[in-house]
């Protein structure tokens, strides 16, 4: 027994017993063998070459494990006894108990809980098959166990109602069509039930009697009868699968209301062209023409995933067949017989493998020691009343798991699109052939004509050049004569101007005399200027000196204001160690009074601070107790609500710890209210960002709202709001206790239950379950049950209607799974909230979907609380919805 984990590619063989060798499998693709491994035919490959080895791939049958939870009969019926199954996943180990005292451990690839998801099931099971599938591998996914242990829930569940439900099949379907390309690839469908030994197609029900035809040569199983369709989408996938449901047999026994009476099989097909198939087709030195490449076909990679949910096996005593249902029985149990042996016989090597005793170890004869890579799940059940079906059940799955299958890539070359395609381009190029001679004709006869105008051109226009030229050449001539004789008058023209230039330089030397005087007065002037520039530097050095003596009687006054506020700030340090050590007495006092014991004297640094603030506290060394409201009063109610928006954290922490020990009193909340600490406290809760402050401020107002003048404040304060935030940002339990608690205290004002909703109160609340801690949860079921006892008031008085707040929200989900928590106030809370929510019929609906009548039904018969019990009680009998409902489940109350 292997102990493996779900990888599935590529994986040998590993035998349970290390001692022994691992041994390969017989294949059932071949039947009477003398002796000897044999090995599965090779893969359908076109023309050319393999794209796989012939040997393949070792792929072991791999084998999990399924457990259903108890049924409601199981439940009642098996009370008082042990499951006889105990499952170790850590460990993908598996106990099966034989008595009281011994147990059995098999060892399987995974072990799937009661609890397991649909989506791990398929990603344990199937999905691996499913991934070699589109890799060119055939691949099967089998159901085996008794009738009833949910085998048609794991791999056929549509999950119309429940996404989360979806069962293999369809699962396994939107992989496929989300890998695929649906403009080169193709994928078909074929769904049939096998029946009596006679296999039926359930898509079209009067195909009742399909043929299985056998390839002699690779072995392979076709059906060429079977409605084949293609799929374009899961839309149409899922349509197909309920026409097939509505056909396959089904009946009810004493095990199973809806047993299948019959084995269904799906077969999709996948077709893929591969990319760079080409390589193949290279030249013998490695390099490849174009003519070549023109000329290869497209790779295509055929795999077929079968899907087998077995009709489960019964023993006639407790299914109660009878008549046909129980000659539906007995084939049934043939056919899974017959499958038993083929399967011992892989397991033990045996020359000779009874294949063909039924349709369906034929149709699997590929599935098991053939080259389909295999993955079997094992239902089981935990009742001890079936443990005989649950240990054959088991040991088929041991002996599955000693078969191993070669598995081939199965490819082969598109010759036909390929001749398509070379007939396509042979039409193109005769018919550009075609319209390349006629033009290189046309273009010849051009040509021609074009030459011999050419050459009477050139002879026109040689005569015409020689022309030219002549009468050229007699033109620069006359003109060289004409230049000789007009440079000679120039020269002549040059000897007077250079007397002009004379005369005019004697011009330009007093012109330039002019303008250096006048440079000179220039340089007059800016050494004026300069004279006048430093005159002015000096006058601002003075300016500056006595600048400077201001400065330093500006810097001596901001030294004398630095020392004053020195001062001030150890004054205000002196103050806040006064108030810490104020705050930690008046802690110390409170428990002291609240235990009951003997007050203490006063340490000596803290009396000097009390007596200043009230003279009379000498009455603490004569017996008198003091209340912390009356210590505080003295100091002022006022200065610590001041000291909330004080800069320093630490001061502002000890003043709300402060403020919430008084409104822990119900005689001060009224005087912090109206000295409008409760909005300090709401505004300290939105503006600061430490946990403490958080804690403590959620705690003072929780304290306040349970008045209900305070909650109006709250409420219009945007409390609701903020206390919602809080929630969201913080992660201290005992801050997310505080929240709760004031949210629960509103939650109990009938006037504030749409705004409290309306502004996240009730998200709030559902948002807390999360910590997980029983503190926090008892606050949370408190506050539901506070709005369910509301709403249930206002419908009852006329003044709401439609269905609940709490429903609408999503809060039935937790109230239902935290119905029969085993911490008592949780519990109370939350079977006082579903009373208040049966009490309005228009509620009933969403109780009964969610689960809620049988923790009614449990409330009214088991709850502890007589008062609680009587509401249960009352509340199912007076409902209409209800008492259908028990009706149509035969429950008698």
């Amino acid at each position: 027994m292997s102990s493996g984990g779900g990888n599935y590619r590529n994986e040998t063989h590993r035998n349970s017993n290390p001692s022994k060798p691992a041994l390969k499998n017989k294949s059932l693709s071949t039947v009477g063998a003398s002796s000897g491994i044999r090995k599965s035919s090779p893969g359908s490959l076109g023309g050319g070459g393999a794209a796989k080895d012939d040997a393949g791939v070792p792929g072991r049958v791999r084998v999990a494990v399924r457990l259903r939870p108890r049924n409601a009969e199981e439940s009642v019926a098996d009370a008082d006894f042990v499951d006889c199954v105990e499952l170790q996943p850590e460990f993908k180990r598996l106990k099966l108990r034989k008595n009281n005292w011994d147990t059995d451990t098999y060892e399987f690839d995974d072990m799937l809980t009661e609890f397991a998801s649909q989506k791990r099931v398929y990603e344990v099971v199937a999905k691996p098959v499913v991934e070699s599938v589109l890799e060119g591998y055939n691949g099967t996914v089998m159901a085996y166990g008794q009738t009833g242990t949910g085998k048609t829930y794991t791999l056929g569940r549509l999950g119309e109602e429940d996404t989360a439900d979806r069962g293999i099949i369809v699962r396994a379907m939107e992989d496929i069509l989300a890998d695929v390309s649906l403009e080169t690839d193709s994928v078909s469908v074929s769904y049939l039930q096998l029946y009596m030994e006679s296999l039926q197609d359930l898509l079209d029900p009067t195909n009742d009697n399909i043929s299985i035809v056998e390839d002699p040569k690779s072995g392979d199983v076709s059906l060429p009868g079977a409605t084949l369709v293609e799929i374009r989408n899961q839309q149409s996938f899922l349509e197909l699968l309920r026409l097939g449901e509505a056909h396959r047999y089904a009946a009810n026994t004493r095990l199973n209301t809806e047993s299948s009476r019959s084995h269904a099989l799906l077969m999709v097909h996948v077709k893929r062209s591969v990319k760079g198939g080409d390589l193949a087709h290279s030249s013998q030195n490695g390099n490849t023409t174009n003519t070549a490449k023109s000329l290869r076909p497209t790779l295509v990679r055929k795999a077929k995933l079968v899907v087998v949910d077995l009709a489960g096996s019964e023993r006639i005593d407790k299914s109660g067949s009878e008549g046909h249902t129980l000659e539906e029985a007995k084939s049934i149990n043939l056919s899974l017989s017959a499958l038993g042996k083929c399967i011992n016989a892989l397991a033990e090597n045996s020359a000779h493998v009874p294949v063909r005793d039924s349709k369906l170890t034929r149709l699997l004869r590929d599935s098991f020691g053939g080259t389909a890579r295999t993955s079997l799940v094992i239902t089981i059940g935990p009742s001890p009343r079936h443990r005989g079906e649950t240990a054959s059940t088991i040991m088929f799955g041991q002996r599955a798991m000693k078969v191993e299958n070669m598995l081939k890539l199965k490819e082969e070359f598109d010759y036909k699109s390929l001749a398509r395609k070379l007939d396509i381009q042979l039409d193109q190029l005769i018919m550009e052939h075609e319209r390349e001679q006629k033009a290189f004709e046309d273009e010849i006869e051009r040509l021609t004509t074009d030459a011999q105008n050419q050459i009477s051109e050139a002879e026109r226009n040689y005569a015409n050049a020689m022309e030219k030229e002549r009468l050229k050449y007699q033109k620069e001539y006359m003109e060289s004569i004409k230049k000789l004789e007009e440079k000679w008058m120039m020269n002549q023209q040059k000897q007077g101007e250079r007397k002009d230039q004379m005369a005019s330089t004697a011009e330009e030397v007093a012109e330039l005399k002019r303008l250096l005087n006048k440079e000179i007065s220039l340089r007059k002037a800016a050494e004026e200027e300069v004279n006048n520039l430093e005159s002015q530097i000096a006058q601002l050095k003075i300016s500056e000196a006595s600048a400077n003596s201001e400065v330093l009687k500006l810097r001596k006054m901001l030294e004398d204001e630095a020392y004053q506020k020195e001062k001030l700030e150890g004054e205000i340090s002196t103050l806040q160690t006064q108030l810490l050590r104020l705050n930690f007495e008046a802690d110390e006092t409170r428990r002291r009074l609240d235990l009951g014991g003997a007050p203490r004297k006063v340490p000596g640094s803290l009396e000097s601070l009390i007596s200043q603030a009230r003279p009379q506290v000498n009455d603490l060394e004569n017996g008198e107790k003091a209340t912390i409201a009356n210590l505080f009063e003295q100091v002022g109610l006022q200065k610590i609500l001041s000291l909330l928006e004080a800069e320093d954290a630490d001061v502002r922490v000890h003043a709300v710890k402060v403020v919430a020990n008084l409104a822990a009193e119900e005689s001060n909340q009224q005087k912090i209210v109206e000295a409008g600490g409760l909005k300090s406290l709401l505004a300290l809760l939105g503006s600061s960002e430490d946990e403490t402050i958080h804690r403590v401020a959620a705690g003072a107002i929780a304290n306040l709202a349970m008045n209900e003048t305070n909650q109006e404040l709250i409420m219009s304060e945007g409390g609701i709001s903020l206390l919602s935030i809080t929630a969201a940002n913080a992660e201290d339990p005992q801050t997310l206790r505080m929240v709760a608690g004031a949210i629960a205290n509103l939650c109990g004002n009938d006037k504030f239950q749409n705004k409290l909703r309306g502004e996240g109160g009730i998200k709030a609340l559902l948002g807390m379950v999360k910590c997980g801690h029983p503190d926090v949860l008892a606050q949370v079921a408190r506050g539901i049950a506070n709005f369910a006892k509301c709403e249930s008031r206002a419908s009852t008085q006329g003044n709401k209607t439609g269905r609940s707040l709490l429903i609408e929200d999503g809060a039935l989900l937790w109230i239902v799974q935290n119905a029969n928590n085993e911490a008592s106030p949780i519990q109370r809370h939350i079977e006082l909230a579903l009373c208040h929510l049966a009490q309005h019929e228009v509620n009933a609906k969403d109780m009964i979907t969610g689960g809620a009548l049988w923790e009614l039904v449990r409330i009214s018969r088991d709850c502890s609380r007589e008062d609680i019990r009587n509401l249960a009680h009352r509340t199912l009998t007076s409902s209409p919805t209800f008492l259908a409902e028990l009706r149509r489940l035969r429950i008698d109350y």
